[in-house]
């Protein structure tokens, strides 16, 4: 096996790679830890709202309940 030309083909592989987002831009090896940071972060995001499903609608509830009242317009106490 010719681990040279492996090597010096994943390298040219890796340059390839490239992340633009927003005025962000990673070339190479930052740009495949990006990413892959991303699916990892998906994957935890995912994993912790289908733990916390049974929740969601508690939490959702109080949440617009939250936002109803610090609404500008809702009736206030007098103090």
């Amino acid at each position: 096996m010719d681990f040279k030309g492996y090597f010096k083909g994943l390298a040219r592989v890796t340059r390839t790679f490239k992340f633009e987002y927003s005025g962000f831009k990673a070339q190479g090896v930052p740009a495949i830890l990006v990413a892959v940071s991303g699916v990892v972060l998906a994957v935890g995001v995912a994993k912790a709202l289908s733990q916390g499903a049974g929740h969601l609608p508690d939490t959702l509830k109080e949440a617009r309940g939250l936002a109803e009242a610090l609404r500008s317009s809702a009736p206030r106490l007098k103090s």
